[in-house]
């Protein structure tokens, strides 16, 4: 299960350092906007603590903001 979680570390990195592709116009706003959002989810999902309860995968996000947290 941390494997999977790293990987989705790993996919929020790769995200946030791959270039833009020579396209212009619409096509390279859309391209961006995807990108936020790919980072987004991966970068969730990484900071994600796994377990299996009751044959479920769980997954918990801590959303408060740091200065809340414990």
């Amino acid at each position: 299960m941390t494997a999977m979680i790293e990987r989705f570390r790993q996919r929020a990195r790769a995200v946030r350092e791959r270039g833009v592709p020579p396209v212009e116009g619409p096509e390279r706003r859309r391209f961006v906007e995807q990108a936020q959002v790919d980072y987004m989810d991966y970068a969730m999902l990484g900071d994600a603590e796994g377990s299996i309860e009751d044959g479920f995968l769980v997954l918990r996000v801590d959303l408060r903001p740091p200065e809340q947290r414990p």
